[in-house]
């Protein structure tokens, strides 16, 4: 082979390297906005009984994650909700991968922000495509409170004013269902230190306080990639965080993949843990 046949191979090949990035980084990139209005105005509000499913943190995940939007597609549920974590950064073409993962769902998928999101400065673009950080809406006899803590720190004191608002509006409902991706506090500690939960244990007393006041139904939070649950103050806690994201504890009591299902009804409020 010549110089100059070198050159036009070398020429060549490195085009074809450049159209295959391109086209996979435009298979990947979101082309969709205002996602979680969007899934909202899809949710079948009918019925006033109805189910729905909790998971968070699946980032990265391939085969776990799929399995689960199979789960969803199977089940008799109305909606679910990815409780944050989507991502393991929160860059366009990771967010495209996403996307494509849940939008093989037959069901509505709401998302709520988690830390993973906000990596490499990109909280502005899960806002340019899920809408909003964090949000209200009602289904029958329900109110569903999505919060953004996903800075682990604190809920800061904007979005702590209109959270109040929100859980007066909740007392229209019999229920009150609260999101956040970062639990108050940590279960595997004593609630008094910091763990893997909010920095600020002051605020986390103050949103465990609102909570207590406004009689929350029940508190989602993620961010620990296992499965607990048990009472904040008066409030009833469930972490779910094993909808794919790495394991990383070997505690077959708490650590394992699954979602939770609720089944909502004018009797009362059923909670079931689902292993994948």
């Amino acid at each position: 082979m010549n110089d100059k046949t070198f050159v036009i191979t070398v020429t060549l090949l490195l085009l074809v390297l450049v159209a295959t990035i391109a086209a996979i980084s435009s298979f990947y990139y979101p082309k969709v906005s205002d996602w979680n209005n969007q899934e909202l105005q899809k949710i079948d509000k009918s019925s006033g009984n109805f189910s729905f499913l909790v998971f968070g943190d699946n980032r990265d995940s391939v085969e776990t994650f799929d399995k689960l939007i199979d789960k969803v597609n199977e089940d008799n549920v109305t909606f679910a909700v990815d409780n944050g974590d989507l991502v393991s950064s929160g860059d366009m073409v990771n967010f495209g991968f996403f996307l494509n993962q849940i939008e093989r769902s037959h069901k509505p998928i709401l998302t709520n922000i988690g830390n993973h999101e906000l990596k490499d400065n990109s909280e502005a673009n899960y806002q340019k495509i899920f809408g909003p950080p964090y949000y209200s809406f009602a289904d029958n006899n329900s109110y569903f409170i999505m919060l953004d803590d996903a800075h682990g720190k604190n809920v800061d004191s904007q979005q702590m004013s209109w959270l109040e608002q929100e859980l007066q509006k909740g007392q229209e409902y019999n229920y009150r269902f609260v999101f956040m991706h970062v639990p108050l506090y940590d279960p595997r500690g004593d609630g008094s230190k910091e763990g893997h939960s909010l920095e600020d244990l002051s605020n986390a007393q103050e949103l465990q306080n609102l909570f207590d006041q406004y009689n929350v139904t029940m508190i989602f939070a993620s961010h620990i990639h296992g499965y607990y649950q048990g009472v904040w103050g008066k409030t009833p806690f469930i972490i779910s965080g094993g909808a794919g994201a790495e394991l990383e504890y070997p505690d077959p009591e708490h650590n394992f993949f699954h979602y939770i299902k609720v089944d909502v009804s004018q009797q009362g409020v059923y909670y079931n843990m689902v292993k994948l």
